[in-house]
Order: C-alpha cells, then structure tokens, then sequence
C-alpha cells in the first residue's frame, strides 16, 4: 500500500485544484506524477506477487516508449508533410514535421554513439534524451488534461457566450475554423435558451491589417445570415490577440453585469491554452472547444503546448539548463 501513497498524494492534490480552479496547468503536472507513479507502484506489485508478469511489464515499458517514439515520429513527419500541401510553408505549419524530424535525429545521435563507442557522444545524447523526456512529460500532461477538460461539463448557466476571432478569409469572409467556433457557440446559446436563460453572445475580435472590417463584425454577420437574433448579439470588435479577446470582452461583460458569469467558445486544440489566459485575465467562465480537422490538430497542438512551455519559461528553460550543465559535468568527469 505505501508504493501508492506518492500517487494517491499527488491524485488528491490534482483534485483539490480541478475543485478550486479548473485552469490551472499544476493540475496537468498533478495528474501526469499521479499516473506515472501509480503504474510504477503497480509494475513494482506485479514484480513482486507475480514474477513472470512483473518481467512482461519491465519489458513493456522499455518496448513501448522505443517503438512508440518511431511511431510517433514517423506519424509527426507524414502530418508535416500534410500540413504543408494543405496550409503552406508557413513556420507555424513545420511544427509537426520538424518535431518528428527532430525526435528521429536524436534516435540517430544515440545509435551512433553506441555504434562508435563514443563518450562525448553518449553524453551528448544521453543529455539529449534528458531534454526530449522532460518536455515529452510535459506535453503528455498538457495533452491529457486538455483533452479531460475539453469534456468537463460547464458547471452553471452564463449570462454571455464568448466567441473568439481567428482571422478572415480575403479580409471579410469567416473560414471555416472561425465557423466551427460560432456553430459551437450558437450550439451552447440554443441550449442555455431552452432551458429558460437566453444569455447575450458576444463576438470578439478587432480588426486586423489586412482585414476590411473587424472580426466581430463579419462574425455577427455570419451568425444573423443564418438566422441567429441580432439584438441578442454583443461586438467587441478592439481586440488583436488571444488576451486582448478575454480583456475586452471581460471589460464588456463586467460593465453590464459586475457578477456576470460567461463561456468562452474557441477551437477544440485552443480551449486549455485559452482558459490559462482567462485564468490569468480573471475572465469568470469555463472555455469550451468546438471540432477542428484531424490533419490540422498535431501541429496546432504543438503550437498551443510551446506558447504554454514557454509561458513558465523560467522554470522549464531553467530544469533544461541543469540538465545540460549535468550533461557537461558528465563529460568534463569522464
């Protein structure tokens, strides 16, 4: 029993902080130690009741992660390579290739170390795989608390769906990305209504460069076209980025109703990462994802879990800086 008191501890500290606040990303970091020691304590269990068993497990968690990490690998460079036929070269578009790419490198970097007997190289890729199991550890937990937030269930009625802005096509017209928000913000208004508490939608995005109208705008107007009631719908219509949609709109709600309580509607890869920032924004509301193609999700996520990475880059560049300097202390004491 005392082999799963870590994960017990760690699993009643992920509760405590889904109950006090489900935008938290220590809740990812709990439930990822939580799983992790639990299936150590149980490897261990298994190892000693049943001998046989135990060595299948051993043999598992070594096998697993090796042929999981090629799959994975090769699985990142066909979505790359995807990505780019479908959506372009831009950098935002290369995350899942390069990611594969990279991850296939280090493979070769530690082949090659084992293959001429290279310290410096072991080391190196030694300190390399450090690196990768590090950030992997978090992107899982970030991947799997995303996915358990994106089916908690919104505890209470709103006073305002907020949808937000993703851009437009040719300056005026709504992508099929920013349509699949509005159809999943319309979804959760006509659920709200039918149970007797119309809230207000608010559309929330400004107007970008290359854009002939705001966001918002061209947003209400795909909404009313569609026979969605204008007077039922708010613009917010300053805004540039993420933060700058749940400021402004928080300021718009806050204005008309001080205790106003809000769902915040955006892509099914953006909802974790946005719920941080209304966290961070003390926007009041849970944020709900609506579908995005398949194709589209790898590198999107990637996207989502670097912004967050580097969002607590003081601690996470300053665990990889030890590593590396573990690494050159390895090599300096050979």
């Amino acid at each position: 029993m005392l082999a799963y008191v870590p994960a017990i501890l760690f699993f009643a500290l992920f509760s405590l902080g889904v109950l006090r606040d489900r935008r938290r990303f220590g809740n990812a970091i709990h439930l990822g130690l939580a799983v992790t020691f639990a299936l150590l304590a149980l490897i261990g269990k298994l190892g000693r009741s049943h001998a046989l068993l135990g060595d299948i497990a051993v043999i598992a968690l070594l096998a697993l992660p090796t042929v999981g990490t090629l799959v994975l690998a090769c699985f990142l460079i066909a979505n790359g390579v995807k990505m780019v036929r479908k959506e372009g070269r831009r950098p935002a578009n290369l995350l899942s290739l390069l990611a594969g790419l990279g991850i296939l490198a280090v493979l070769g970097l530690l082949i090659a170390a084992v293959v001429l007997r290279s310290r410096t190289l072991l080391v190196v890729g030694g300190t390399a795989v450090g690196l990768v199991g590090y950030v992997s550890f978090l992107f899982l937990c970030f991947v799997g608390y995303a996915f358990l937030y994106g089916r908690l269930p919104v505890r209470r009625d709103a006073d305002y769906v907020v949808v937000l802005g993703s851009g437009l096509i040719g300056g005026t017209k709504v992508p099929p990305l920013l349509a699949s928000r509005l159809e999943r913000g319309r979804a959760v208004y006509e659920r709200m209504a039918a149970r007797g508490t119309a809230p207000l939608l608010l559309t929330s995005g400004g107007q970008g460069p290359d854009e002939q109208l705001p966001e918002s705008h061209a947003m209400a107007d795909y909404l009313i076209e569609r026979g969605f009631p204008a007077d039922r719908i708010v613009r917010e219509d300053r805004s540039r980025t993420t933060e700058e949609n749940l400021r402004y709109s928080r300021a718009i709600m806050e204005a008309a109703k001080p205790d106003y309580r809000c769902v915040v509607v955006t892509n099914n890869y953006h909802a974790f990462r946005a719920a941080l920032m209304a966290r961070k924004t003390e926007v009041r509301g849970h944020v709900v994802g609506s579908p995005t193609a398949a194709y589209f999700w790898p590198s999107a996520t990637i996207r989502e879990f670097a912004a967050v990475f580097l969002a607590h880059k003081v601690v996470n560049l300053g665990v990889c800086l030890l590593l590396v300097l573990g690494g050159f202390v390895t090599w300096w004491n050979r």
